[in-house]
């Protein structure tokens, strides 16, 4: 199957359709390698949806937990938006290194996930859908060593290592239904590896991986 152009009404309409997967909320994760254009590409379908709110979970992770965020994503927000009920979830200051005040996250139709590891094990049966950015680890690392600029060298070169070694534990491409591609026109989609979108159900064990250092 080769990509194609899709605009991005287009598939906020077919993300609409999707069933519910944590109690009332449609969550839609939209995953892929650091500096693969998730954020980007979030905000615009996230306004495509008439203004769906992004749960980033860079507002989750820490510097001392890259990717041992589960718990406090379970905790403060799932839980919550499964009962149908406004979430609450504290945002980490990356300048400052440590939790802010709690930022709330209502039980709307749809809200977007979007983050290195959206796709993760313990996320995905919460899950109404599931999107990877196609983007080679080498090109989008380096397009985010660009961005981010000689001040957050450091951190690329810790950050690198921990985010290999989270996608060989706990890979999310091969589960995704939808990858997508940056083109100069928008966005380009196919069918992921993971098929059509699944009918959600219910975690029930816990799979927090050993924080990341």
């Amino acid at each position: 199957m080769t990509f194609q152009h899709v605009p991005l009404d287009r598939y906020a309409d077919r993300v609409r359709r999707l069933p519910a997967s944590c109690g009332p909320v449609r969550l839609v994760g939209v995953d892929g390698h650091a500096g693969s254009g998730k954020s980007t590409f979030a905000a615009r379908l996230a306004e495509a949806l008439g203004g769906a709110p992004v749960l980033r979970l860079d507002d989750l992770a820490s510097h001392d937990a890259l990717f041992g965020w589960t718990g406090r994503l379970r905790a403060q927000v799932l839980e919550p938006l499964a009962r149908g009920e406004v979430a609450h979830y504290a945002v980490y200051d990356w300048h400052a290194r440590r939790f802010g005040a709690p930022r709330p996250l209502p039980p709307t139709d749809v809200v977007l996930v979007e983050g290195v590891g959206a796709g993760r094990r313990a996320l995905r049966p919460r899950l109404a859908g599931l999107l990877w950015m196609e983007l080679a680890q080498e090109t989008a690392w380096a397009r985010g060593r660009a961005r981010d600029g000689a001040a957050q060298r450091e951190f690329w070169d810790g950050w690198i290592p921990a985010e290999r070694e989270h996608f060989t534990r706990d890979p999310s491409r091969p589960f995704a239904d939808t990858l997508v591609r940056e083109c100069p026109l928008g966005y380009e989609m196919r069918e992921g590896p993971g098929g059509t979108p699944r009918a959600p159900s219910n975690v029930t064990q816990s799979e927090e991986p050993p924080a990341v250092r």
